[in-house]
C-alpha cells in the first residue's frame, strides 16, 4: 500500500519563560496562582501552549481545564491520543490539589490511573470545548489523592481518573517552611 501524497498541516505557537513561572507559583498560595493563570494574569505553562488546554476555572479542592479537540492532538489511527487525555486529567488533578496548598509548598504526581470511555475525535468537541473537572479527594501532610473526569459539551463522560500526589514541602528551619 502506498500512501498519497498529503499537504502539511503546520501549527505555530509561543510559550514564556518556564523558570518565571515556577518563581512566580512559589511566591503564591495555590489557590491565588492559578486564580492568575485562569485570567491571564500570569501566562500560560507551555504545557498548556503546546496542547491548547486552559485553566477557566479554580476554588479551593477543584479546578476545570477546557480543550478543543484538534488534528494536531490525533493519533495514527484518527482518534485524540491517550496521551492527551493523560495529560488533561493529570494536570486537572494536580491543580485541584495545588489549589489547596500555602505558597512554598508544592506537589508530583505519585501514580496516575486512567480509565479510557469514548475515543475524542474533532466532531467530539464540535459544540465546544470538552472540560476537564478535576477535585480533591483527601490532603494530608505528605500525600493526597484527587480525581478527574473529561466529559463533553453534552455531559458525555470520556475518560476518569485518579491521582495520588505527593506534597513537598520545604524542610523546617528553611526559608518558606511551615511551622505549626
Amino acid at each position: 500500500m502506498t500512501l498519497r501524497t498529503v499537504v502539511a498541516r503546520e501549527r505555530e505557537y509561543d510559550w514564556g519563560d518556564p523558570a518565571e513561572l515556577a518563581r512566580e507559583a512559589a511566591g503564591r498560595d495555590g489557590l491565588s496562582f492559578l486564580l492568575a493563570l485562569a485570567s491571564g494574569e500570569v501566562p500560560a505553562p507551555p504545557f498548556a501552549r503546546t496542547t491548547g488546554s486552559r485553566l477557566v476555572e479554580a476554588e479551593a479542592g477543584r479546578v476545570v481545564f477546557e480543550f478543543q479537540p484538534a488534528e494536531y492532538h490525533y493519533n495514527p489511527i484518527g482518534a485524540v491520543h491517550g496521551g492527551m487525555f493523560a495529560t488533561l486529567l493529570d494536570s486537572a488533578a494536580g491543580c485541584a490539589v495545588h489549589s489547596l496548598l500555602p505558597a512554598g509548598v508544592g506537589y508530583t504526581s505519585l501514580d496516575l490511573t486512567v480509565k479510557f470511555v469514548h475515543a475524542i475525535t474533532v466532531e467530539s468537541g464540535a459544540s465546544g470545548p470538552l472540560r476537564c473537572v478535576g477535585t480533591v479527594t483527601h490532603l494530608g501532610g505528605r500525600t493526597a489523592l484527587a480525581q478527574a473526569e473529561l466529559r463533553g459539551p453534552d455531559g458525555l463522560l470520556y475518560a476518569t481518573a485518579v491521582s495520588s500526589m505527593l506534597i513537598l514541602r520545604p524542610p523546617a528551619g528553611t526559608a518558606g517552611a511551615v511551622t505549626e
